[in-house]
C-alpha cells in the first residue's frame, strides 16, 4: 500500500506514468514525430512555412486538450489527424483567397522553376499533385507516409475499401500522367 501512494504514477499502470505529464509526453511526441508531420504537411499544402506552421499548432491545440484525450497512446494518430485537417482547412482559405485576389500580369518563370522541372522526382510530384484531393492524400499517406490501409482509413475518416479505391485510381492517373511526359 506504500508502494502505491508513493508511486509518481497515475493508477498502477506504468504505460499511463509515460503520458501522465503533458509537457513531457508532447516533448517526446514532438522529438519523434515533428519532422514527419512536416513532410505530410509539405506535401499536402506545397509550401513549407505553412506546413511548419500548421504541425506547430496541432501540436500546441493537442498540449490544450490534453486531458481530454481518452487514449493518449494514440496521440500520434491523432496529430497525424489534425495535420491533414488542418491541411485541408489551409488549402479552402487559399482557394477562396485566390478567387477574390486581383489578377496580375503573368511573370516570365524564374531560374529556379525551370531547374527544379527538369528533375525526374519534381515531375512525380508535379503530377501528384494534380491528383483530386483525396487521390493525393491516400498516395501520399501511403507511399510516403507509409501507413497502412487502416491508419490512412482512420486518419482520413474513410473506410479501408475507400482508401483501397483512391489508391488504385490515384496510380492508374499518375502512371498515365507520368507515360504523357515520356
Amino acid at each position: 500500500m506504500i508502494a502505491a501512494v508513493a508511486s509518481p504514477f497515475r493508477g498502477s499502470d506504468p504505460a499511463q506514468a509515460r503520458w501522465s505529464d503533458p509537457d513531457d509526453a508532447l516533448l517526446e511526441l514532438y522529438s519523434a514525430h515533428y519532422k514527419g508531420l512536416v513532410r505530410l504537411a509539405t506535401f499536402l499544402m506545397k509550401e513549407n512555412g505553412t506546413a511548419e506552421e500548421i504541425v506547430q499548432d496541432a501540436f500546441v491545440a493537442m498540449h490544450a486538450s490534453w486531458r481530454r484525450l481518452r487514449d493518449p497512446e494514440r496521440a500520434e494518430a491523432y496529430l497525424r489527424q489534425a495535420v491533414v485537417n488542418r491541411c485541408r482547412s489551409g488549402i479552402r482559405r487559399r482557394i477562396v483567397a485566390d478567387k477574390y485576389a486581383p489578377k496580375s500580369m503573368p511573370d516570365a518563370p524564374s531560374a529556379e522553376y525551370g531547374a527544379l522541372n527538369s528533375l525526374d522526382r519534381d515531375s512525380v510530384v508535379e503530377r501528384l499533385r494534380a491528383l483530386p484531393t483525396r487521390q493525393r492524400e491516400v498516395l501520399v499517406l501511403r507511399y510516403y507516409g507509409q501507413l497502412s490501409e487502416a491508419e490512412i482509413a482512420e486518419t482520413l475518416g474513410i473506410s479501408q475499401g475507400a482508401v483501397k479505391s483512391h489508391a488504385s485510381r490515384g496510380m492508374a492517373s499518375l502512371r498515365t500522367s507520368l507515360e504523357q511526359l515520356r
